[in-house]
C-alpha cells in the first residue's frame, strides 16, 4: 500500500487480488467487523482496523434476514470498503460462522493485506491526518512507484458520488409489522441497518426515500409524520439537492431526527458549515456529553462536523459535545421538535446506551399522530 504523501506500507494479502484505491482511515472498534465492512458510510475508504486479531469469530450468513427483511448480523447488504488493513487475522471458531474473514472478502473482490504494523499507521494517520492511498495484493504488484504514479491520477474522495453508490433508487416501504403505526420518512444516503432497526422496533414504519428525491407529505395515501435523516459516506457538503430538499420540508413542521451525516445535512440546510476533521472519528468507544451532565459511550463513523460557531440564525443549539476534542456531537431546536446526533446511538457495532434519543423522537412523532 502506498499513501499519497510517499509512504509505503507491506504486508501479506488476503481476501481479493485486486488493485484499489481510497481514502485510508482507522476505527478503533475491538468487535464487529462484519458490520463495520457493511457500513455505507465507509464507502470509497481503505479501513485499518487497530484492534489487532481479525476474523476469529468468522462471518455469518451473507444471505440471513431478520424479521422486517434486513441484513442479519451486517449494516447493508454487502462489503462497502474498498479494502481492509489488519495487523493478524485467523481462522474462525464460533457457532454463527459460515465462513472466514478472507473468503468472504474474496467472494465480494474485496482486497485485503494484513501483517504490517497497524498501530504506527494509525499513529501516522493522526499525525498527518487521513490520506488517500493505493492498495494492491496479487502475485504480481507493481512497484511502489507505479502504484503512486496511478495514485495521482485517480480520483479524490471529495470527487466520487459515494451516496449515489448505496443509497435505493426508489421510494420503499419497510414496515414494523404493527397496526396503527405511525409512517416515518427517511432521507437515506446509505443508512445502516441497525438504525433502521431502531425505529422498527419501536413500532414505526419507515419510508426509504432516495436522497435526490423531494421529501412527500404523503406517500400510498399516508401522511408522514416524521423525518429522519440517517448515516451515509462522502462531503456533506456536496449534497446540494439534499440540503435543498430538507429546507424544503422544514415548513411541514414535523419531527426530525439526523443522526450522523443526518445531522451535517440537517444543520446545511439551516445556515450552518461543517468542516473536515483531521482523522476522525470511527469506533465504538467515543464519549458524548449532554448539557446535564450525562455522559453516554456510542458508536462513530465520520470524518465531517458541525461547525458551531455557524449555528447563529439556524434555529439549532448546541445539545451535545465530545469532551475529547470539543467537536460537535448533538444538535436539537428550543422546542424538541428537531433532534440530531452526530454519534450512532444504534450502535451496530457498539453501545445502545443513548437509544433514549430514538424514543425521545418516536414520541414526538405519536404526539402529533392526528388525522389520517
Amino acid at each position: 500500500m502506498v499513501l499519497d504523501d510517499g509512504t509505503v506500507w507491506e504486508g501479506e494479502a488476503f481476501g481479493a487480488e485486486a488493485e484499489v484505491t481510497g481514502e485510508v482511515v482507522f476505527t478503533t472498534g475491538m468487535v464487529g467487523y462484519p458490520e463495520a465492512l457493511t457500513d455505507p458510510s465507509y464507502r470509497g475508504q481503505i479501513l485499518c482496523f487497530t484492534y489487532p486479531l481479525l476474523g476469529n469469530y468468522g462471518v455469518p450468513d451473507p444471505q440471513g434476514r431478520d424479521a422486517w427483511g434486513l441484513p442479519a448480523g451486517f449494516e447493508s447488504p454487502g462489503i462497502q470498503v474498498r479494502g481492509m488493513i489488519a495487523r493478524v487475522t485467523t481462522d474462525p471458531h464460533h457457532w454463527n460462522s459460515r465462513m472466514p474473514l478472507s473468503s468472504w472478502l474474496q467472494s465480494q473482490g474485496i482486497p485485503g493485506i494484513a501483517g504490517l504494523d497497524t498501530r504506527r499507521l494509525t499513529e501516522h494517520l493522526r499525525s498527518v491526518g487521513v490520506r488517500r492511498g493505493i492498495l494492491a495484493t496479487g502475485e504480481s504488484v507493481p512497484s511502489p512507484e507505479v502504484l503512486a504514479a496511478r495514485l495521482r491520477t485517480a480520483p479524490r474522495y471529495e470527487e466520487e458520488d459515494h451516496v449515489g453508490e448505496v443509497a435505493p433508487r426508489e421510494p420503499v416501504w419497510v414496515r414494523s409489522g404493527r397496526s396503527r403505526a405511525p409512517a416515518v420518512a427517511v432521507v437515506d444516503c446509505g443508512c445502516k441497518s441497525s438504525l433502521l432497526r431502531s425505529l422498527l422496533s419501536r413500532g414505526v414504519d419507515l419510508l426509504r426515500i432516495p436522497p435526490s428525491e423531494p421529501v412527500p407529505e404523503r406517500f400510498d395515501g399516508r401522511l408522514l409524520r416524521g423525518l429522519l435523516v440517517g448515516n451515509g459516506p462522502g462531503d456533506p457538503a456536496q449534497l446540494a439537492s439534499v440540503i435543498e430538499s430538507l429546507r424544503d420540508a422544514r415548513s411541514r413542521e414535523v419531527p426530525v431526527l439526523g443522526i450522523c451525516l443526518g445531522q451535517q445535512l440537517l444543520a446545511l440546510s439551516r445556515g450552518a458549515r461543517t468542516f473536515k476533521l483531521k482523522f476522525g472519528h470511527r469506533g465504538q468507544n467515543k464519549t458524548v456529553v449532554f448539557p446535564d451532565g450525562r455522559a453516554y459511550i456510542v458508536s462513530e463513523n465520520h470524518g465531517y462536523a458541525v461547525d458551531p460557531g455557524t449555528l447563529a440564525g439556524t434555529g439549532l443549539e448546541v445539545w451535545a459535545w465530545n469532551p475529547d476534542d470539543a467537536t460537535l456531537e448533538g444538535l436539537r431546536d428550543p422546542r424538541g421538535r428537531v433532534l440530531s446526533l452526530q454519534g450512532h446511538p444504534e450502535g451496530g457495532p457498539g453501545p445502545r446506551e443513548a437509544g433514549f434519543v430514538f424514543d425521545e423522537f418516536v414520541r414526538q412523532v405519536r404526539i402529533g399522530r392526528g388525522g389520517s
